[in-house]
């Protein structure tokens, strides 16, 4: 029964992961980063929201499926990788600096929302 729960939250957070990551993309008008950026702290945050408020069947689909399905710590590897040998280390560097901290306020506040 998990495994179709997991299946039933990753199909929502796959595709909304490529809507969310293409728009971004789109509005920066750069090919990497932000849109990974953008994925990963609201991802952070729902997974926050969800360790602390839901139960059960709604845990495992959406902190398992959907958002392991939405976020992305390989890509965000790949970019930060990629960005490092094309010499763009300080952009790197602020990827890496953005995405900790970013992701640890948004699943904090997640968590801090979902215990109340």
């Amino acid at each position: 029964m998990n495994a179709l729960l997991v299946a039933v939250g990753a199909v929502f957070g796959a595709p909304l992961r490529l809507v969310v990551d293409r728009l971004v993309q789109h509005w920066s008008g750069r090919p990497l980063l932000w849109g990974t950026l953008a994925v990963n702290v609201f991802g952070s945050f729902v997974l926050g929201w969800t360790a602390a408020a839901a139960k059960g069947a709604l845990a495992v689909a959406l902190g398992i499926g959907f958002c392991g399905a939405f976020t992305t710590f390989s890509t965000f590897g790949f970019e930060t990788l990629h960005l490092w040998e094309t010499r763009q280390r300080r952009l790197a560097v602020i990827n890496v600096v953005l995405s900790l901290v970013l992701g640890l306020a948004a699943v904090s506040l997640g968590w801090a929302i979902g215990r109340h």
